[in-house]
């Protein structure tokens, strides 16, 4: 059910954001507190749709991945099914904030400036964010990036932390999403590319032994995203990361996905709140 004055209330942003036009509403799914997600009997989760092991459709149009099965764990957790909303790099956020999905687990790093804009939970994954070429190609440092035309996912972090890094003139070629950002390199359009942790593994199931990461950027932590000032909804999205921990469901998760231990999470994130105020 659209309960259409509370939908207001959350989509009012600081700075004074967004007049919802009367044809938006019936589009907009749609709930703001875990008793709204309910009395729908459903969760709506953002996450994408095209990077493994993190999210991605399967061949029968399925939802898999890592960031899939986690949020399945949380619809059990809230007793309701799930549906799951595929979600390109640079329409996470939008998605959420306009009301398209209630949550994200959507390999969603947790930085300030985004911070700003979704409200993060405690983290549950960590991420490697490199640089990935040819082992052929010498990049030690980001100046030796001017000599290379570099491929990004628009809105990622590795867009963030190339353009603020590369040098001037640098050559940076922005694609919708990692799957496309990977395709560029392997057909040419891109010498080098940056990536997440599994990036190589990708590439060289398509051009074996070709690939090597070439720089080390950052480690990230991934948090679930709600809208800002939905403390319901955050409050459930901590206490089922706290429970998933505990009872090993995330430790199953992690080996099934990542083939590693789960590591230990930081207690807080500098400029990134885990608690809605």
């Amino acid at each position: 059910m659209t309960h259409f004055p509370r939908l207001d209330r959350r989509l009012l942003f600081k700075g004074g954001l967004a007049v919802l036009g009367a044809g938006l509403l019936p589009r907009l799914a749609l709930a703001d507190t875990v008793s709204d997600i309910k009395q729908k009997g459903k969760v709506v989760i953002g996450i994408q749709g095209d990077n493994p092991p993190f999210g991605f459709v399967d061949a029968g149009g399925v939802q898999e991945g890592f960031d899939a099965d986690i949020g399945k764990l949380f619809a059990a957790y809230l007793g309701v099914g799930v549906e799951f909303s595929p979600l390109a790099v640079a329409n996470r956020i939008p998605a959420l904030t306009t009301g398209r999905v209630d949550i994200l687990f959507a390999t969603m790093a947790m930085l300030p400036d985004r911070a700003k804009a979704v409200q993060f939970s405690k983290p549950y994954v960590v991420n490697i964010i490199t640089l990935v070429g040819p082992k052929t190609a010498t990049i030690k440092s980001f100046a030796d990036m001017k000599n290379f035309i570099i491929g990004v996912a628009r809105s990622s972090i590795q867009d963030t932390l190339i353009t603020k890094g590369a040098p001037e003139g640098t050559t940076i070629r922005r694609f919708d999403d990692d799957a496309a950002t990977m395709q560029a390199l392997l057909s040419g359009q891109v010498q080098a590319v940056g990536a997440n942790m599994f990036y190589v593994q990708r590439l060289n199931a398509s051009k074996p032994g070709v690939y090597e990461d070439k720089m080390e950027f950052t480690r990230l932590y991934n948090g679930a995203c709600t809208r800002l000032g939905d403390k319901e909804l955050n409050a459930a999205a901590n206490e089922f990361i706290d429970r998933i921990i505990a009872n090993g469901d995330l430790a199953k998760v992690y080996a099934k996905w990542m083939k590693v231990p789960v590591p230990t999470f930081p207690k807080a994130v500098e400029g990134v709140p885990f608690v809605a105020s």
